[in-house]
């Protein structure tokens, strides 16, 4: 294991949630996840933050605070989930859940399949496709993505999910409002409302967070 896998899961044990289901194997799961990042960015170029703390609390910490809102759900889509986030750490937060990566560049897509193999994933598929690609012919409850786009264009990307049934559960910045604003034209178009659920802070003062649900109407 990465020599700063330690000091990820020290990081982790402190920054956790305290009633976070499977704690000690997301500590020991993320601890090794984030060890494989600090490895694999000396080839290509998964995340500029790797930092011990800033990576913990960017990546896991904002991955993991909104849990409750992806409790009960048996399919979850994770839409560009790039170096595994917050796929990889829901996945072991809710080991009952099948949950399907998805991640159109080869390479991340390779590295998050090797890292869901290392950790024992076996509720964890990971697809080489784009999102819209995937969900136009497969069928998820939740719909989720981090920062992959605005609001109005994660709507019409994820449009066939939403007519199927499934939540969207986007993460946004502390500007989600405005978003929700701007797109309200695509939102009334597709027949759904969207709203902000979940705001919530990361510790350290390293940013606010909200979540904006989309469904049909």
């Amino acid at each position: 294991m990465d020599n700063r896998a330690p000091r990820f899961e020290s990081a982790l044990a402190e920054l956790l949630p305290p009633d976070l289901p499977h704690r000690a194997r997301v500590i020991s799961g993320c601890a090794l996840h984030l060890a494989r990042i600090v490895e694999t960015n000396q080839q290509f170029n998964l995340t500029r933050i790797v930092e011990e703390r800033e990576a913990v609390i960017k990546h896991v910490i904002d991955s993991v605070a909104p849990w409750r809102l992806f409790s009960g759900s048996q399919r979850i889509a994770d839409a560009g989930t790039g170096a595994g986030f917050p796929g990889i750490p829901l996945a072991l937060v809710f080991p009952e859940a099948r949950f399907t990566l998805l991640e159109s560049t080869q390479k991340k897509a390779r590295f998050v399949e090797a890292v869901a193999a290392e950790l024992g994933l076996t509720n964890v598929r990971v697809r080489p496709d784009r999102a819209e690609t995937w969900l136009a012919a497969n069928k998820a409850d939740i719909v989720t993505a981090r920062a992959v786009a605005p609001l109005a264009k994660a709507i019409e990307l994820f449009a066939p999910a939403l007519r199927g049934g499934a939540r969207l559960l986007l993460y946004k910045g502390p500007d989600a409002e405005s978003e929700v604003t701007e797109a309200k034209p695509e939102i009334q178009r597709r027949r759904a409302a969207a709203r902000v659920c979940l705001r919530y802070e990361l510790p350290e003062q390293l940013g606010s967070r909200t979540i904006v649900e989309v469904k049909l109407r």
